[in-house]
């Protein structure tokens, strides 16, 4: 990873806040912490480059509110979510403001320490970009009907039970077709799942604000 960046951890909980920065030090990267989002955007114009992990729920301004802001501001740093309150319908709106990644809490180290290192990582070509999208593509098109209808129930925010009774099968198929599907996709978690479906271009945008705002 560039050795001229550095992991700017945001959390109101000084807990987590001491904890986060202990375990990347103790990785070997450089951390900056900030008790607010607020704080953090007042020493912005300040700060170098690197990636931000922050916490989604935080008085004065929400980690999915910093992002939009920063998106505002033009500012294109990496921003890695962490929720204790994760969902469906919150990974689809924190992916659609911006994130490059979406973390529940309790969360294993390895996987906090692989989303900082490929936020911290050179950006992809183009090249890369868009051979990474038609892998995705491809995965999309491998799905077969009734598991493409199991993806959009998911990435919708629904329950397997809903899902089961809007396509009149058993919640047990549901899990069954769930499986296969996040096999096929390659996805390793459920956001993964949900930044595919972004990139794929089958989330409706109106549709996914509404389930976020559930």
């Amino acid at each position: 990873m560039p050795s001229d960046s550095a992991v700017h951890v945001i959390d109101d909980d000084n807990a987590m806040r001491d904890s986060l920065a202990f375990l990347l030090k103790a990785a070997g990267v450089e951390v900056e912490t900030y008790e607010s989002a607020l704080a953090f955007l007042d020493r912005l114009p300040k700060l170098q480059a690197g990636c931000i992990v922050t916490d989604v729920r935080m008085p004065g301004m929400s980690g999915l509110d910093l992002l939009r802001r920063l998106r505002e501001l033009g500012n294109g740093m990496p921003v890695i979510v962490i929720t204790g309150h994760g969902d469906v319908p919150l990974a689809v709106e924190a992916m659609k403001a911006g994130a490059a990644d979406f973390i529940e809490k309790p969360f294993d180290d390895e996987v906090l320490l692989a989303s900082v290192r490929a936020s911290l990582a050179t950006q992809s070509s183009d090249h890369e970009q868009q051979a990474a999208r038609a892998a995705i593509a491809g995965r999309l098109a491998a799905l077969s009907t009734r598991e493409r209808q199991v993806l959009e129930g998911l990435v919708a925010g629904n329950p397997n039970k809903t899902i089961a009774f809007d396509l009149g099968i058993s919640p047990r198929t549901v899990e069954i077709y769930r499986a296969n599907v996040m096999t096929k996709m390659e996805a390793r978690s459920l956001s993964d799942l949900v930044r595919m479906a972004l990139v794929g271009g089958i989330i409706d945008p109106a549709a996914a604000n509404r389930s976020a705002g559930r």
